[in-house]
């Protein structure tokens, strides 16, 4: 897919965040010159073409009353890692889930969740309601504690000056 101008001026205004509004991609496309069905198709196209991996939200969860935070690692054979995969993200609390290689002999983990609580009990309490619903009694796991917060930010894709630069080159 090749990029122009009005794709880079999406990707740079959307890399710093979505407006907050009832309707920002009208928002987006007004500061560009395009109406807001064609922010959508354009972004819609990034991401079908693998320009765009992931389109979401960083949510500030301190902010929000959850202290404790925990990455829970899995050892899962290899053949049920999906299906694993599939069972965990049903649960609300289960804010990411993903699949890594292993590091073997150091690192066994394939499977990667995190899991946000008010509190480390609160977190322990959750990873044991998932053990349990979903009978993974069977599975080596550890929870890995955050212990700093770290400030959040989206993919940073372009920097403003590079695309000055596009749009001067037509």
């Amino acid at each position: 897919m090749l990029l122009d101008h009005r794709d880079w001026n999406i990707i740079e205004i959307i890399q710093s965040g979505i407006p907050l509004i009832s309707k920002p991609y009208a928002s987006i496309g007004a500061k560009i010159g395009l109406s807001e069905s064609e922010v959508i198709q354009r972004i819609t196209q990034l991401q079908d073409n693998g320009i765009i991996k992931r389109f979401g939200i960083v949510v500030r969860h301190r902010k929000l009353g959850y202290q404790a935070n925990a990455m829970v690692v899995w050892n899962v054979p290899d053949d049920l890692v999906s299906s694993v995969g599939k069972q965990l993200k049903e649960f609300e609390f289960v804010t990411l889930c993903y699949r890594r290689p292993r590091k073997l002999p150091d690192w066994r983990y394939n499977l990667f969740c995190m899991i946000h609580g008010q509190d480390r009990e609160n977190v322990k309490e959750k990873i044991a309601l998932i053990i349990e619903q979903c009978q993974f009694q069977h599975l080596e796991h550890e929870i890995l504690f955050s212990r700093r917060c770290f400030k959040q930010c989206g993919a940073q894709y372009v920097q403003r000056k590079a695309i000055a630069l596009d749009v001067a080159n037509g």
